[in-house]
């Protein structure tokens, strides 16, 4: 007889009788040889909580051809118990599903004087249940109840006795672990008392220790402040030198400015007054070419197109000549400004290089009181770390003495005074924790008068940014009032080029006397100049 599937699966149970309900029901197919070398096919059905549940379906290779051909099933009888095995697997995929694709259900219904059920696997659609195979079960008889019941029985009788043997064979492990753990007890207290032993010899020699370094530490460190404080003293009192000095420079500078402003509103004035007259004898010489503009029509039919050429060449000659000039004189005068400048930049990178230098310093300082501080926090995280591993090894012991309770109830008293020992441990170590915070707190506030002096040395370092923004505005100030000063002398040329052309275009006009008014040779070669003057 060979097992194929033994599984206990979830079997929807409908009788005529009662209600639908569900049941968990085991499942068992086998494959049993008969004396004639035939295979047949035996399904069973069992439930563990009820002995007499009993239903069994033997199918032989004929029993499956008119099984085949009454549901339509297209396998051969060699691959069906694969198949069927499939169909239960299915069924059992989803067990806690509202709504299982695949179902089991076990129809019983009476037959005559034999009791028989169908057990059929469903397939559960929104359209239709698909009946996917359908077998007609027969309730087993006294005897066949009789043989399931003797082999449950064997087979119990079987596992109590495999259940015994486990049972002897457990105490005896457990025998030999409470011996090995009673040996085991006992080193591990005599351990526990050199541990003891050790960790307060090492605790006093932590703790002498760590005094001492402290108490070193605190007096360079009041050390360090008293020398720090003078430093950034001494520091305040030459920023605040340079800072007069600069001011003073300024200020000079700013009355200098204002000297020449003054200067150049007063030239400003001057040429207002200047190019007033220069329009009044403007309106003096159009009146005069209103006159002349008859004797100019004849002279520019004749020579239009050589007036127009010329007259355009020598006006841009002219105004490039211009120019070049105020080009020139602009290129003096930042010349000029730039060396004013250079001189000035100069002095204030001195100063700068002068406070960097010094920042440098403070820096320096600033980085070993860190290493000191860092080498300080370093030490107290190596006495955590053994403080914790020691707290770890007592929880232990700790641990494992618990155990111990549970299983040797003779050894209590011991157990008693081992933990009295191990709350006196722990109240030593409480107070070496307590130790530990109060140097915590101690590097806390060196490092917040460590916070405070780089705050200082930040402010100093904003200060000088200022000074440094208030020399670029007075230097851009100067630009601008030169520039201005330029612009002035340059209109000022302008105008006086203006004047001298008008006083050329006069002496051009006016004919000498004794002249008739016929125009000459020689003045038809003189248009030119008059029409590119207008």
């Amino acid at each position: 007889m060979e097992e194929l599937f033994n599984k206990v699966l979830l079997v929807h149970l409908k009788h005529k009788d009662c209600e639908e309900r569900k049941a968990n029901v085991r499942v068992t197919v086998e494959l049993t040889t008969t004396p004639v070398h035939r295979r047949d096919l035996l399904v069973k059905l069992t439930d563990d909580a009820d002995p007499f549940f009993l239903f069994t379906l033997p199918v032989s290779e004929e029993d499956y051809q008119s099984l085949k051909v009454q549901q339509g099933l297209l396998i051969d009888f060699a691959s069906f118990p694969q198949k069927f095995i499939d169909l239960l697997n299915l069924c059992n995929a989803e067990p806690d599903a509202d709504n299982p694709r695949f179902l089991l259900q076990l129809t019983c219904q009476p037959v005559m004087e034999e009791s028989s059920a169908t057990f059929s696997v469903v397939e559960m659609n929104a359209f239709k249940h698909l009946n996917h195979l359908s077998l007609r079960l027969l309730q087993g008889s006294d005897r066949e109840v009789k043989d399931y019941l003797a082999a449950r029985l064997s087979s119990l009788k079987a596992e109590k006795l495999a259940l015994d043997v486990k049972l002897k064979e457990t105490e005896e492990d457990l025998s030999r672990k409470l011996s090995y753990t009673q040996q085991t007890l006992s080193e591990k207290t005599k351990e526990l008392e050199k541990l003891r032993s050790e960790w307060t010899n090492h605790s006093s020699s932590l703790s002498s220790r760590h005094s001492g370094e402290l108490q070193s530490q605190r007096e360079k460190i009041l050390e360090l402040q008293s020398r720090f404080q003078q430093e950034t003293e001494q520091l305040r009192q030459e920023l605040e030198s340079a800072n007069k000095k600069n001011c003073q420079q300024l200020q000079s500078k700013v009355g200098e400015l204002e000297s020449s402003c003054r200067e150049l509103t007063e030239r400003r004035y001057k040429n207002e007054s200047f190019i007033r007259d220069l329009k009044m004898k403007l309106s003096g010489s159009e009146e005069e070419c209103q006159r002349l503009k008859q004797q100019v029509l004849n002279l520019r039919r004749e020579n239009g197109s050589l007036d127009s050429e010329i007259h355009e060449k020598e006006r841009a000659v002219s105004q490039l000549q211009v120019r070049v000039a105020v080009l020139e004189q602009e290129v003096k005068d930042k010349e000029m400004v730039i060396c004013r400048t250079k001189e000035v930049l100069e002095a204030t990178q001195q100063q700068k290089d002068s406070v960097e230098e010094t920042a440098a310093n403070r820096e320096l300082q600033m980085r070993k009181l860190e290493s000191t501080v860092k080498s300080l926090s370093e030490e107290l995280l190596k006495a955590n770390g053994i403080i914790q591993k020691l707290q770890g090894e007592v929880r232990g012991l700790v641990g494992k003495v618990k155990v111990k309770n549970t299983v040797t109830v003779s050894q209590e008293k011991v157990l008693r005074e081992t933990e009295a020992k191990l709350q006196s441990v722990d109240k030593d170590l409480q107070t070496a924790q307590r130790e530990v915070c109060s140097k915590e707190e101690e590097i806390k506030q060196l490092k917040e008068q460590l916070e405070v002096t780089v705050q200082k040395l930040n402010e100093s370092k904003e200060v000088l940014k200022t000074n440094e923004n208030v020399i670029n505005w007075l230097n851009k100030q100067l630009n601008e009032a030169e520039l201005t000063r330029k612009m002035a002398s340059a209109e000022a040329s302008d105008a006086h080029s203006g004047f001298s052309a008008l006083t050329g275009i006069r002496a051009q006009f006016y004919p000498p006397p004794g002249k008739t008014t016929d125009v000459s040779p020689t003045e038809r070669g003189a248009g030119p100049t008059v029409s590119r003057q207008l």
